[in-house]
């Protein structure tokens, strides 16, 4: 499986990370973002969805749990799913909010702090991981299944260049 590790030196490293992550994403991916507070998750998020289309303000899903949003992915519309489960009680209240009807080949998902669902949420597919380096921040993302394999290498991305 794929793999690929960055140092990020600044906030645009992060932004930059996002952007180029956008061009290689495809309907179907399920994304695990993993860090402490603070680390870039929504950061990343934002900068992937401005990058794919949307237009508007991306707020951290905290409260709501779940933000979709319409982006175009190979000329193709397709909902990008943006979870924040950190406020979450539990898996039973995950299952209970109908949360995965998002999950199939058309929709991506993305999902901070999953940890908080348990087993309950479908694997995913790329995991990221953010932790806080200096003034930066240190990303690792791993491919686990075929289809993030798949998006890893269509990841182009050079850091702080």
């Amino acid at each position: 499986m794929q793999h690929f590790e960055a140092e990020l030196k600044d906030e645009a490293g992060t932004l930059a990370l996002g952007a180029a992550l956008s061009r290689a994403l495809a309907p179907g991916l399920t994304i695990y973002l993993h860090g402490d507070l603070g680390a870039g998750k929504t950061a990343l998020t934002r900068a992937l969805l401005h990058a794919a289309g949307h237009p508007g303000h991306v707020k951290s899903p905290t409260y709501t749990l779940a933000e979709p949003y319409t982006v175009e992915l190979g000329g193709q519309p397709v909902e990008v799913v943006h979870f924040d489960l950190y406020r979450m009680a539990g898996p039973d209240e995950f299952l209970d909010a109908g949360f995965r009807d998002y999950f199939n080949h058309r929709t991506v998902c993305i999902i901070e702090w999953p940890e908080k669902a348990g087993d309950v949420l479908p694997p995913p597919d790329i995991n990221v991981f953010l932790t806080m380096h200096g003034t930066g921040r240190k990303v690792e993302l791993q491919a686990l299944s075929p289809h993030g394999s798949q998006c890893l290498e269509r990841l182009h991305f050079a850091p702080n260049l």
